[in-house]
C-alpha cells in the first residue's frame, strides 16, 4: 500500500556536520542541474572559471528529464531545437525526443565537458541567506554548508509536484503517486486506474497505459486544446546526413526555430491569427472521436474547450482523443468530492472504485517552495517578497533586495511555442557578462534597483495585456494570485536574446571590492 503524501513538499533532513568545520567558499554556487544548471556550469568552464559548485538534490544531472519517467514521457518541442546550440545531437531517433534519449543526451554533455566533479549530488539546499557583513551568500545544505560570492538559481519551474487538496486523499489504500514521481514497482496491468488531470503529462500517460489497464477513469477539470503531433522516426540515412553533412542539422534547427517563432504573432500580438490553429485542433477532435453515436457526440462536447486556443498551454497528441473513445476509458468532468479507501467520489455522488490513482496535476510554478529558503538582505524570503508584490524580476534574472543573485530562466521567461533551451542560453550570456563585469569593475556586489525592476515589469505587463493569455477567456497556471502572467515571455525570443546579451550594470546598485582583485570563480 502506498499512502498519498499530505503535503506538497518534503522537509529536507540535514546530514550531521561538524559544528567547528568552516563553510567551504566558492565563487559561484549554482542550485539545480537540469538544462539550466548544467548549462551554467559548462558556460563557466568555457569562460575559464573553475571555482564554482553545483548543488543538485537528485542523484545525477537532468532535472525534470531525470524525474519524469512516466510511460510515454516525451518532449513537445522538435528534437533538433531541444538541445544546446553548442552541442547538437545528430542521433535523435525521432522528430520529438522521448524522455530516455533526452536524459542520455544530458548525461553525455555533462561527461564531455567534465563537470561531474563540480556537482554535489543527493544534496538539497535548506537555506540560502545573504550576509551583509561579508557580502556573501551563506548556503546551508543537507551535505555541508557553503558561502558564495554569487548565487545562481537554476531551479526549473516544473520541479515541485503540485498535489491536489482533496478530502480523504490520505486515506486511499491503493497505489497513488504523482506523474513526476512515477512508481515503476506498481503493476497497473488489469487494474482500475484513475488519472487526475488532463495536462501535458496526462495526455502522454493515458494512451501509454490504456491498453494494459483494466479500466481507466480520466478526471478532467478543464478540457485542453490538443493539436496533432507530427512525430516520426528518423531514417538511418537522415541520421547519417545530420552527422556527416556540415551545417545540415544547424540549418534544420534554424528552420524549426523560425517556424516556431511565427507562433508569437498569434500569441502576443494578434490573437485572432490563432483561429486557424483552433480549426486544426477541432479537426483533431473530429478525427479521434466519431460523432455517429450519442456517446460520441457527448464525448466530443466534453473535450471541446470553451476558450480560445493559446490561452492555456497547447498540447500535442495523435492518441489522446482515440484513447478517450476506447471502451475501457471514461472521461469524468464532474469535480471530485472526496477520495475513499478504494474509490473516488465525484460531486454528482457517483462512486467509482479504483485500485490506483495517478496524480497529474502539474507543478508549483508561481509558488515554488524553494523560494521560501532564499532570504534577502532585509530578512524576508523570496516567497514573502513575491507573495506581497507578485512574482517579478528584472529581465527574469535579478530581484531587488537579493544582491549577487541571478536566475537562469526566472519569472516571465517561459514559452508556449518554442524551446526553453534558447531562453536558458540567453540567460547564460547575461550571467557570463555579469561575472566579467564584476571582475573588470572590481565589484563586490550588484543589486538591481527597485526603479529598474518596476519599470521593466510595468512595461512587460502592459505588453501582456494584448496577448492571448490575457484575452483568451481562461484561467491558467500561467497566472499568479494577483492575476498577472508571471510565467511567460510576451514576445519574440530573439528580442529576449538581445536584451540579455550583455549585463547592463547601469540598472544596478554596486559596491567595489576592497584589497587585491581576485576574479570571481577564477581558477586556483
Amino acid at each position: 500500500m502506498t499512502q498519498a503524501p499530505t503535503r506538497p513538499t518534503r522537509t529536507p533532513r540535514r546530514k550531521p556536520v561538524n559544528g567547528s568545520h568552516p563553510r567551504r567558499h566558492v565563487g559561484v554556487l549554482i542550485i539545480g542541474s537540469g538544462f539550466a544548471g548544467l548549462g551554467a556550469a559548462i558556460r563557466l568552464v568555457k569562460d575559464g572559471r573553475d571555482d564554482f559548485l553545483v548543488i543538485e538534490r537528485g542523484r545525477e544531472v537532468g532535472g525534470t528529464w531525470r524525474d519524469n519517467t512516466y510511460p510515454g514521457a516525451a518532449c513537445d518541442v522538435p528534437s533538433h531545437l531541444y538541445s544546446y546550440s553548442f552541442e547538437l545531437n545528430p542521433t535523435w531517433s525521432r522528430s520529438f525526443s522521448p524522455q530516455p534519449e533526452i536524459q542520455d543526451y544530458l548525461r553525455s554533455v555533462a561527461a564531455k565537458y567534465d563537470v561531474a566533479d563540480k556537482h554535489l549530488f543527493d544534496t538539497e539546499v535548506t537555506l540560502a541567506r545573504w550576509d551583509e557583513a561579508t557580502s556573501r551568500w551563506l548556503v546551508d545544505t543537507t551535505n555541508g554548508d557553503f558561502s558564495a560570492d554569487v548565487l545562481v538559481g537554476a531551479v526549473g519551474a516544473l520541479c515541485e509536484p503540485n498535489l491536489p487538496d482533496i478530502v480523504g486523499i490520505e486515506n486511499f489504500e491503493g497505489e497513488i503517486f504523482h506523474s513526476a514521481r512515477w512508481n515503476h514497482d506498481a503493476d497497473l496491468a488489469g487494474k482500475r486506474v484513475a488519472i487526475i488531470g488532463t495536462g501535458a503529462s496526462a495526455i502522454q500517460i493515458g494512451p501509454a497505459i490504456a491498453g494494459t489497464v483494466g479500466h481507466l477513469d480520466v478526471y478532467q477539470r478543464t478540457a485542453p486544446w490538443v493539436m496533432p503531433r507530427h512525430d516520426r522516426a528518423y531514417s538511418g540515412l537522415e541520421s547519417f546526413a545530420y552527422k556527416n553533412v556540415p551545417l545540415l542539422q544547424r540549418a534544420a534547427r534554424e528552420a524549426i526555430y523560425w517556424g516556431r517563432e511565427a507562433y508569437v504573432l498569434g500569441f502576443a500580438f494578434q490573437p485572432r491569427i490563432l483561429q486557424a490553429a483552433q480549426k486544426v485542433a477541432e479537426r483533431n477532435i473530429a478525427k479521434g472521436i466519431k460523432a455517429d453515436t450519442a456517446d460520441g457526440a457527448e464525448l466530443r462536447a466534453k473535450v471541446t474547450p470553451d476558450w480560445q486556443i493559446g490561452c492555456k498551454r497547447i498540447l500535442i497528441s495523435n492518441t489522446w482523443y482515440p484513447m478517450l473513445a476506447q471502451d475501457n476509458v471514461d472521461l469524468v468532468t464532474d469535480g471530485i468530492a472526496e477520495i475513499r479507501g478504494n474509490a473516488i467520489v465525484s460531486t454528482d455522488g457517483t462512486v467509482r472504485e479504483v485500485d490506483a490513482i495517478v496524480v497529474a496535476t502539474g507543478f508549483h510554478v508561481t509558488d515554488s517552495p524553494t523560494y521560501q529558503r532564499i532570504i534577502g538582505k532585509d530578512g524576508r524570503s523570496l516567497a514573502q517578497v513575491w507573495d506581497e508584490q507578485g512574482q517579478q524580476a528584472y529581465k527574469g534574472a535579478a530581484v531587488a533586495g537579493f544582491p549577487n543573485m541571478l536566475f537562469v530562466v526566472g519569472p516571465n521567461t517561459g514559452l508556449g511555442h518554442s524551446s526553453m533551451v534558447y531562453m536558458i542560453e540567453s540567460h547564460l550570456n547575461y550571467l557570463s557578462s555579469a561575472l566579467k563585469t564584476m571582475d573588470q569593475q572590481r565589484l563586490a556586489t550588484f543589486e538591481v534597483t527597485e526603479a529598474a525592476q518596476r519599470e521593466f515589469n510595468e512595461n512587460l505587463q502592459s505588453r501582456m495585456g494584448r496577448t492571448i493569455w490575457k484575452t483568451g477567456g481562461c484561467a491558467s497556471w500561467y497566472l499568479d494570485k494577483h492575476g498577472n502572467n508571471t510565467t511567460l515571455w510576451p514576445g519574440f525570443t530573439f528580442a529576449f536574446r538581445q536584451q540579455t546579451r550583455r549585463f547592463d550594470v547601469a540598472a544596478y546598485d554596486t559596491t567595489e571590492r576592497a584589497g587585491a582583485v581576485v576574479p570571481i570563480a577564477a581558477s586556483a
